[in-house]
């Protein structure tokens, strides 16, 4: 299976065709195609190639499907008997990625179908709906008539 390691926001990342993964926001709008250009490493099944420190000509392809925020993370900063005390929170604001083309020197080195990603996006709304369905329906059995 093939794969490369891009680096974004900062942060190294390793993927193939079709991952979905969270990386820092990127400041584009939802389902627009996002290339991420800074690649550290590609391997197709027969050969690895290593940047010094990125490869030429390698990119990477992907589309946007949300912007999200991360869970919320507390922090708290104290000293000691002097009754001093901090606390805050922060949630980090991310993009949600999913990878659909894994390109070097122009070839194609691994790519997804676009009905699979479309599929997927269909999926999740129709899981989505089927829930508010089911919530809807248990409310309604629980109020009495007056």
């Amino acid at each position: 299976m093939s794969f490369a390691i891009i680096e974004t926001g900062g942060k190294q990342y390793k993927v193939a065709a079709s991952n979905i993964l969270k990386v820092e926001k990127l400041n584009i709008t939802k389902g627009s195609k996002v290339e991420f250009k800074k690649v550290l490493l590609v391997n197709d099944d027969k050969t690895t190639e290593v940047g010094n420190p990125t490869i030429n000509g390698a990119t990477v392809e992907g589309l946007l499907l949300e912007n999200i925020k991360d869970k919320k993370i507390i922090v708290f900063k104290k000293r000691r008997r002097q009754n001093s005390r901090k606390r805050y929170g922060h949630r980090q604001l991310l993009s949600k990625v999913q990878i659909t083309k894994i390109l070097k020197g122009g070839k194609i080195v691994s790519e997804i179908k676009e009905n699979k990603i479309k599929l997927s996006n269909e999926a999740k709304s129709d899981k989505k709906k089927v829930i508010k369905k089911s919530v809807e329906k248990r409310t309604s059995k629980g109020k009495s008539k007056k």
